[in-house]
């Protein structure tokens, strides 16, 4: 779950973005319309992450905001009607984690959401690489890179790795928050894939040694992001 702050000018629209957000699983610490008020609470309370509309109720914009909180090294998303060359330019200067187009599809909002999240996590960094499995009454060491998928069985999940299958007695969800950070990605509501076994990507399809699993219609954006093609 995520500490949230939402600056919307518009009530109606400042309201669907909360139940939005908080449908996710997330929690919405603070909302505004202006600039200072915004400013000020953000800074303040200092959100995971900031949803942040670019037109404000004040003499400056979400834009001049955008500015100050990447200076504070705080991770926001404008979501905007505005996608002119102009305001995008702008926009681009303040590094936001992404942006959004009003009228956003929820779906859409959530894979940046959860994009944006990733990204945070993976800057935090991490102790060790070593993660363990249980096997019986054994706990067996893995390494991110020995697990090549993991895939949802109804309340459990079963870890697909070089060394063997393990049984998680806990979903596929919980295994993606604790993998998230470890280069793993959820490509189908029933798969979640380490990212650098992939060995092709065909239509509908992602191809890791010899397993082939179909890409979820709702996961394709969320992929795309993430390669890197030349």
């Amino acid at each position: 779950m995520a500490r949230i702050y939402i600056v919307e000018d518009e009530p109606i629209i400042r309201q669907d973005l909360v139940f939005c957000v908080e449908d996710m699983g997330h929690e919405v610490i603070g909302q505004s319309g202006k600039f200072e008020k915004a400013h000020d609470e953000i800074l303040s309370k200092k959100p995971d992450l900031t949803l942040l509309d670019v037109n404000l109720d004040s003499d400056k914009d979400g834009i001049d905001l955008g500015e100050i909180l990447h200076q504070a090294k705080i991770s926001f998303i404008y979501i905007t009607s505005y996608y002119d060359k102009a305001t995008v330019d702008r926009a681009k200067h303040t590094f936001p984690a992404a942006y959004v187009i009003k009228p956003f599809d929820e779906q859409d909002l959530k894979i940046n959401i959860d994009l944006a999240l990733m990204k945070l996590k993976k800057a935090g960094g991490f102790s060790s690489n070593k993660l363990f499995v249980k096997n019986n009454q054994d706990l067996v060491a893995v390494a991110p890179r020995e697990i090549i998928y993991v895939e949802a069985d109804d309340n459990y999940c079963k870890v697909h790795t070089d060394k063997g299958k393990f049984m998680l007695a806990h979903t596929l969800k919980k295994t993606e928050e604790k993998l998230m950070d470890k280069g793993f990605i959820r490509i189908h509501k029933s798969y979640l894939i380490n990212f650098e076994r992939i060995d092709i990507i065909t239509e509908g399809m992602v191809h890791l040694d010899e397993v082939h699993l179909p890409i979820g219609k709702a996961y394709k954006t969320q992929l795309q992001e993430f390669l890197f093609t030349i």
